[in-house]
């Protein structure tokens, strides 16, 4: 009893010294996002830039550093870092849940044809020529449409089975996909705005995707940790998790509801960026195991982080232009996929 307790007391101090650490880690990821660009700029410069700003107290500071680095750091660099940190914790938290529901560390949140639907929202939006504020709602919006599309179609006699739900999401997702390739033939001279859209990043953040983006991420996360248990309960298998009175099918809804409008809402202000919501859950699942209770709130910091740093890499990588971080974050995710393919092939004996 006593080797027992010892045991859970020494995994409460690996995980808290983890969510610790990775805390830390953001917030140094976060200063280096805003130092690096074009212009660099100090960490002391940065801390001085944001005390200023604190009423009564920011009249303190002599500022000694160009006028021009206050826009740089508050209207440029510092809603780029919020949005990825914000865009990054959505698509992670978005996986956890997925990869649980699907009981599959190979599930991503876009495996129900939430990428492909919102492109094809966007592609629909710039073809038509609405104005630019009309792109991120119309890709939330079929983003959305698309995963109760999948979830309809899935249904059968008041059941939705993971099998079936898999299969239809596949095929609504080549569905829109086509849907996209047709708007890509008819956009003539819009084909390249369509085109950057669809690679994802974060080049047009500003405090305004920010506001809109924050309700969906400060509601989604505490209520997929609330259902840590549930989620967990979901790797026993459904008749298991059935067992223990867990209404399965009301929480099989309410998951991809959550995970539709979470990363409609990122896919919205962000474009497509892959494999985020695939690779940090299980990184995170290595470090600190299958428990959803830890494993979600440390994917968030980890999605933070990602984002934030592979974005950075792709704003100064080929300066000063910029690649779109989809590009970067697809660099390191396709081998991590094949790596994890790889595993579950040894593990199933393929």
């Amino acid at each position: 009893m006593h080797d027992l307790e010892s045991y859970y007391h020494d995994q409460r101090i690996k995980r808290l010294t983890i969510l610790v650490g990775l805390s830390f880690l953001l917030l140094v990821t976060i200063i280096v996002g805003i130092m690096v660009g074009p212009v660099s700029i100090s960490p002391v410069v940065i801390l001085k830039i944001f005390y200023s700003q604190i009423p009564y107290l920011g009249d303190s500071i002599v500022q000694t550093w160009p006028h021009s680095y206050n826009a740089i750091v508050l209207d440029v660099r510092l809603p780029r870092v919020i949005l990825g940190m914000l865009v990054g914790i959505g698509l992670a938290v978005s996986g956890c849940a997925m990869q649980g529901l699907f009981r599959n560390p190979m599930a991503s949140p876009f495996i129900c044809g939430v990428s492909s639907g919102g492109a094809f929202g966007a592609a629909l939006a710039i073809n038509l020529g609405l104005a630019y504020i009309f792109v991120p709602f119309a890709a939330f919006l079929f983003s959305t449409l698309t995963v109760f599309s999948v979830y309809l179609i899935s249904r059968v006699n008041g059941r939705v089975p993971i099998e079936t739900l898999l299969l239809s999401g596949i095929a609504v997702s080549s569905f829109f996909s086509a849907l996209v390739s047709l708007m890509l033939y008819l956009s003539d001279e819009k084909l390249e705005r369509i085109v950057f859209w669809m690679m994802g990043g974060l080049w047009a953040a500003s405090w305004d995707k920010v506001l809109v983006t924050i309700p969906f991420i400060v509601v989604s996360v505490p209520v997929f940790v609330f259902f840590s248990r549930e989620l967990n309960a979901l790797l026993l298998g459904e008749e298991n998790a059935s067992d223990l009175g867990i209404n399965v099918e009301g929480l099989k809804k309410f998951i991809l509801t959550l995970t539709a409008l979470t990363v409609g809402a990122c896919v919205a202000v962000s474009g497509v960026i892959g494999f985020v919501g695939l690779i940090i859950p299980h990184v995170t699942r290595i470090l600190v195991g299958p428990d959803h209770k830890i494993l979600i709130p440390s994917s968030v910091l980890m999605g933070s982080i990602f984002l934030i740093l592979t974005d950075t890499l792709a704003r100064t990588v080929i300066r000063p232009a910029e690649l779109p971080v989809g590009i970067i974050t697809s660099l390191f995710g396709v081998p991590f996929f094949l790596y994890l393919l790889r595993r579950r092939k040894e593990s199933m004996g393929w």
